[in-house]
């Protein structure tokens, strides 16, 4: 099947990729929203639907992979938040909708990769948009357990940072920046200690990949600064903007035959 996956540059839609793939699929084409360049506070919009923080690197995100990019601006808001989604001018769903008709127009996609584990919110409204345009939504991270899916990606060399925090026990001055390995056993810690969920579904962190089996490229951060959203005292929330970045060759390993690795323009 012909596959546009759905990206925010973090671990979640990328694993999703990976597994497309190892069940047969092709991915074609990515599909990304953004927030509006003149919004105050865009890094992070506040969204139910997407993350937005580390959308700056998204570009870098696609010619790594060396696939077309789509990219849309998020115009609308949350506006049916209930169980329940119905078509709604204004929601920041139909900017998803116009996106993905958008990539099915072109590239002929018949599904959308969507890296889902336990929003229903989400998944909810990305497969009312799916039904729409007759799209099979591919989601095979949903529900899976979540202490087994973050060794998993780490173990399939997935390279992703924490790019925001946003819940108790996690620091900006500490755990910006470190990667998924570094961060894991005190991401399992936190879990046993308050209930944090380790792949951070409860929103408590958010990632953005630097490098998987899937990049032909990797993505070097040369410069970041940390932005504080919210000073609390308990739970700050904070995240990484990127200033510099660039792409590296990759260079080749000896070849494992146990293992499979695959792999702009803009709208």
């Amino acid at each position: 099947m012909r596959v546009a996956a759905l990206i925010s540059g973090g671990k979640d839609s990328c694993y999703n990729m990976m597994q497309c793939i190892a069940a047969g699929h092709q991915i074609v084409a990515l599909a990304n929203l953004r927030p509006a360049e003149n919004q105050v506070g865009s890094d992070e919009l506040d969204s139910y639907m997407y993350q937005t923080v580390g959308h700056h690197a998204i570009d870098l995100y696609a010619e790594a992979m060396a696939l077309p990019l789509y990219r849309r601006t998020i115009r609308g808001r949350s506006v049916d938040t209930g169980r329940v989604y119905t078509e709604c001018e204004g929601d920041e769903v139909e900017d998803l909708y116009e996106l993905l008709k958008l990539v099915k127009e072109k590239e002929e996609v018949e599904g959308i990769s969507v890296g889902a584990i336990l929003s229903d919110y989400q998944r909810v409204r990305v497969e009312n948009v799916c039904k729409r345009l007759n799209l099979q939504p591919l989601a095979y991270l949903w529900q899976r357990n979540q202490e087994d899916l973050l060794q998993e990606m780490i173990s399939s060399n997935i390279q992703a940072i924490i790019i925001k925090v946003a819940a108790l026990g996690l620091d900006p001055d500490k755990h910006l920046g470190k990667t998924l390995d570094q961060m894991q056993p005190y991401l399992l810690e936190l879990s046993e200690k308050y209930g944090v969920h380790v792949c951070g579904e409860g929103g408590e962190y958010e990632t953005f990949t630097l490098d998987c089996p899937l990049f032909k490229k990797k993505i070097i951060v040369d410069s970041s600064e940390v932005v504080v959203h919210s000073a609390d005292a308990f739970a700050p929330v904070a995240y990484l903007r990127f200033l510099e970045l660039h792409l590296e060759e990759k260079v080749s390993p000896a070849p494992d035959h146990n293992r499979t690795s695959n792999y702009i323009h803009n709208s």
